[in-house]
């Protein structure tokens, strides 16, 4: 079988053209036949997804195992009760936001999709791509199209049609070429037939970005490991290698600098090497192919795959990749580069501290906090979090006003003043709410340091030590300055009365009770902010030289041990 190439990148005086091949991919889709097809994640492997005969083929050209489920490609949202039933009101939610991009939903399916397409699943995944020349071919074909990657099963995914041409070339009909690909993996896949929503594949699309519109999401276990024997998928990318060259890969993760390090310290003279363009001097006389900067995930993601399958014309044996950290796109590319070493990974030397600060207000927290940003710490602030969740967690909104009848105003706002005098003026109902706020926020905040890569972050918690999120921390710090400071501190920073400063500071724990149960002391007794950030500065730069310095013996003694 001869595969024809219509090449569609150049748009300049050829829109006749353009339109004709178009026409021409259409027509062999609607016939039963295999077009690849560009998209923004990766190109596709196309036939129409209602012809079981066709969707065959795809599984015939790709080698693909036929318990692995497809993705049907449509336009648009209006396309969803075509093929699928019992559509949840937040696939719309996020059609509306997310859609034309790298977004697969789960959705149960109706009997028009052959079991060819869903490997006998009673759902389908289904995504609209945000590509002009995919589009236009799926409206003028009048089908969804099943469309895995177009590469080899296995293989790492196409990123531009002369990577379909290497794999797929002679086994098909037709390759749309529509450029290289923006995104670079493919998409995110999200099973909206379960409550929470599950992430059975991270993708182009972040998951914090999901999080952001629909709460909290649970992650399968397919995504960190491999599923058992006799498990079925439930989307494509969750039992299989996937991604692999012909060279065995080691994954190895933490601080870019430690991996990096790590993977200096392994090579040999038939080792290949995926690392982060800074790292790329520690390499000579390895092949190398960089993924882009450490801070810049958009390129690595577009170059994953082409690091992936340069290998397979040289002599390497074995290659080593530096991995991202799980933020944002970094989940996706840490998955695919796990996947094609088979989730053999390594752990670099873990370069993470965590600082837990703690003490009453208007001892000087925010200035010591900003001292640790100075020495390039990220700050994980408990009570931004708190007004994050009270926005967005009707549980949390609630248990409050369970308890505290009239405390949100009619607009649906909690009332601060009101709920703080009169938790303020009762210690009782201080603890009350404390026990709600706990039940909340530690779940919260110790998801979010699970997913920290290596680095200094401060945890900033007035109820550090009460809510047990001092377990995350290296050391406790406690701020602390004298009473009548703190009064005057207060008093300016809030626009209060002497009253009502002096009110909230009673209703706190003393000094010494923070002084006690503290690994460390910081005590502000400067005239000014600035003057107790500079002392801060010190004092946490020693603090850290510490920690950091713990935790090399601690290596040294495991390595020895």
């Amino acid at each position: 079988m001869q595969t024809i190439y219509y090449d569609l990148r150049d748009t300049k005086g050829q829109q006749k053209r353009i339109e004709d091949n178009i026409s021409a991919a259409a027509k062999i889709l609607r016939e039963g036949g295999l077009v690849a097809i560009p998209t923004e994640t990766v190109y596709g492997l196309g036939a129409n997804g209602l012809d079981p005969k066709a969707v065959n083929r795809i599984f015939e050209a790709k080698g693909r195992p036929q318990d692995n489920p497809l993705i049907l490609h449509v336009t648009g949202p209006q396309w969803l009760p075509r093929y699928c039933a019992d559509i949840p009101p937040i696939a719309y939610v996020l059609a509306r936001k997310f859609w034309p991009g790298p977004l697969t939903m789960i959705l149960k399916r109706k009997s028009i999709v052959p079991d060819e397409t869903t490997a006998g699943l009673d759902t389908v995944g289904v995504r609209c791509p945000n590509h002009p020349v995919t589009l236009s071919i799926i409206r003028e074909a009048g089908i969804p199209i099943a469309a895995p990657s177009a590469n080899t099963s296995g293989r790492p995914s196409c990123t531009t049609a002369q990577d379909v041409l290497e794999d797929m070339n002679g086994k098909i009909d037709g390759v749309v070429d529509g450029g290289p690909c923006t995104v670079g993996v493919e998409s995110t896949i999200l099973d909206l037939t379960c409550e929470p929503p599950r992430l059975l594949r991270p993708g182009g699309l972040p998951m914090e970005d999901l999080e952001r519109l629909i709460g909290h999401i649970d992650v399968d276990k397919a995504i960190t490991g491999t599923l058992a024997e006799g498990e079925k998928p439930k989307a494509p990318g969750m039992k299989y290698r996937h991604y692999a060259p012909k060279a065995p890969v080691t994954v190895v993760t933490g601080a870019p600098a430690a991996s990096a390090a790590e993977i200096a310290r392994r090579v040999s003279a038939a080792s290949g090497v995926i690392c982060f363009d800074e790292y790329a001097h520690l390499f000579k006389g390895q092949e190398v192919h960089t993924l882009g900067p450490s801070a810049d995930k958009q390129t690595q993601a577009q170059r994953v795959f082409d690091a992936l399958r340069s290998f397979d014309e040289s002599g390497v044996t074995e290659i080593y990749a530096q991995c991202p950290d799980n933020r944002g796109l970094g989940l996706a590319i840490g998955n695919r580069l796990k996947k094609a070493a088979g989730f053999h990974v390594v752990q670099a030397d873990s370069q993470r501290i965590i600082l837990g600060l703690t003490g009453c207000t208007g001892a000087g927290k925010t200035s010591a906090l900003r001292a640790i940003q100075a020495l390039g710490g990220e700050i994980i602030d408990c009570d931004a979090v708190y007004h994050e969740m009270l926005e967005q967690s009707e549980d949390l909104r609630n248990a409050i006003n369970e308890k505290f009848p009239g405390v949100f105003s009619e607009d649906g706002s909690l009332n601060h003043r009101k709920l703080g005098e009169e938790v303020f003026a009762k210690k009782d109902r201080l603890a009350q709410l404390n026990d709600i706020v706990f039940r909340f926020l530690v779940p919260e905040v110790e998801r979010r340091v699970g997913r920290l890569p290596d680095g200094l972050y401060a945890i900033d918690a007035i109820n550090l030590l009460e809510s047990g999120l001092n377990r995350l921390c290296d050391r406790t710090v406690a701020v602390t300055a004298p009473v009548e400071l703190r009064v005057r501190r207060i008093m300016a920073r809030d626009n209060i009365t002497e009253q009502y400063a002096r009110l909230r500071i009673s209703a706190q724990k003393s000094d010494e009770y923070y002084r006690s149960k503290c690994d460390c002391e910081l005590t502000n007794a400067a005239d000014t902010p600035e003057e107790f950030r500079k002392e801060a500065e010190l004092y946490f730069r020693r603090l850290i030289e510490g920690v950091e310095e713990e935790k090399r013996h601690g290596a040294a003694s495991r390595q020895n041990g």
